[in-house]
């Protein structure tokens, strides 16, 4: 069953030049990207974005990071989305990634990790929500 799931290509890969390489990576594994937008997050929307780590002592250097450059955003869709964009995205610190996952190939740190994967579909419902309107890819 096709299930939607929310990726964001960080700052750091964004500085890369390595959007058009992640967007193949997705498309290789069957996620076809429904809605596609580049932005700079203000470190407010950021702070929205990650509202769930707020308490968390890394709060204020994620949403710094995350609002420091522009971010590509995308609703991609597929058979099993969340878990297949999770496995694709690879372990969060890329020292320990899988090789030929995105972050092995383009995550520096932990913090810069090339890329943002919804974590469930619940979750992924919440976060393409929190980006786009339904209207917007349907």
């Amino acid at each position: 069953m096709a299930e939607r799931t929310l990726a964001i290509i960080k700052p750091d890969a964004v500085r890369k030049h390595a959007i058009g390489d992640i967007i193949r990576l997705y498309e290789g594994i069957g996620l076809h990207p429904l809605a596609i937008r580049m932005m700079r997050l203000s470190k407010a929307c950021a702070e929205g974005f990650y509202a769930v780590h707020r308490e968390r002592p890394f709060f204020n250097d994620l949403t710094t990071y995350m609002s420091s450059g522009s971010v590509v955003v995308l609703v991609l869709e597929g058979t099993d989305a969340v878990k297949k964009n999770r496995d694709l995205m690879g372990a969060t610190d890329p020292k320990k990634a899988d090789p030929g996952t995105i972050r092995a190939l383009y995550g520096a740190s932990i913090e810069a990790n090339a890329v943002h994967g919804s974590d469930s579909v619940e979750n992924a419902t919440i976060e393409i929500g929190y980006f786009f309107a339904e209207s917007e890819f349907r």
